[in-house]
């Protein structure tokens, strides 16, 4: 993980360690939001991984959408 995504990270990790265990898995997505974002960060570094997460999170409401939502594979 670059140093960039590492940094973005930790607000991700410092969610999955207070608040999810009190909202419990009601994501619309598989992965969960936080899952998506640390897989993201992982493959594709701070930026590309930060908008994607982002990107993510804009779709995370009541009436987006639901499913499987993996991460796109990292284009070389």
């Amino acid at each position: 993980m670059t140093p960039l995504a590492f940094i973005l990270s930790l607000p991700v990790r410092a969610y999955r360690l207070t608040f999810s265990p009190w909202v419990g898995r009601n994501c619309r997505y598989d992965p969960t939001c936080s899952a998506y974002a640390m897989e993201a960060l992982r493959v594709h570094g701070g930026l590309r991984g930060g908008w994607l997460t982002l990107k993510r999170l804009g779709r995370c409401h009541p009436w987006g959408g639901f499913g499987v939502d993996d991460v796109p594979p990292r284009k070389y």
